[in-house]
């Protein structure tokens, strides 16, 4: 049998501004854990800003949001707009506060948050075509904005909750390790750092939810 093929969308490097990295690299051994291979892609674009991670300032640079994700992809990403559906057989993005500033402006403007193009393409692709979607953290926003009525966690915040709620969507309260499936959109959600946790509860959650999804590949 030939492994499954798992398409991980980052945000960048580094949580404030880019893809949580303890969230990508186990979401990335989980794959690898449960017998799949994983291809990693980003957007070939600015981010939206840069934030040193040590005092929480913005820093006077740029950087593009591809070059950094190959930095934990050492060095083998592919742009974003390169990534087809019927090549794959799950897509899968973590967490950090890239996927809300730079796959979307959802840090910015909540429940009426733009969706990056070719992110919206790869998921309208990939559940049109039926397949597993998951997300980590704060990533399960983006199925939320564009997926009518889907059912998806980020864990227990009220905040994020309702604005989840706003859009059409049901959240769903879950705690470390816990994942929300919603069967009828085939998406597959947990916390991770949207909550309290450790390096462990991340690759928990990331197990959990690579785990799930596989049944259904």
């Amino acid at each position: 049998m030939s492994k499954k093929r798992f398409a991980v969308v980052l945000s960048g490097c580094g949580v404030y501004d880019g893809a949580e990295i303890h969230e990508a690299t186990m979401a990335l051994y989980a794959i690898a854990r449960n017998g799949g291979v994983y291809h990693v892609f980003a957007p070939d674009m600015e981010q939206h800003h840069v934030i040193n991670h040590l005092t929480g300032a913005e820093m006077p640079e740029k950087r593009n949001v591809l070059v950094e994700a190959a930095r934990i992809a050492r060095g083998n990403a592919k742009p974003l707009s390169e990534l087809r559906a019927e090549e794959f057989d799950a897509l899968l993005f973590p967490g950090g506060f890239g996927a809300a500033k730079n796959l979307s402006t959802w840090a910015f403007d909540g429940p009426s948050a733009r969706i990056n193009p070719d992110v919206e393409r790869v998921i309208a692709d990939m559940h049109n075509a039926k397949k597993p979607i998951g997300a980590l953290c704060i990533a399960p926003v983006l199925l939320a904005r564009l997926i009518k009525g889907a059912t998806v966690t980020i864990g227990s915040d009220p905040g994020t909750a309702q604005a989840i709620e706003q859009v059409g969507a049901k959240h769903s309260v879950t705690s470390h390790g816990q994942v929300t499936v919603d069967m009828d959109n085939m998406l597959f959600t947990t916390p991770c750092y949207m909550l309290d946790a450790t390096i462990v509860d991340i690759a928990n959650g990331a197990d959990a939810v690579v785990t799930e999804m596989m049944r259904y590949i």
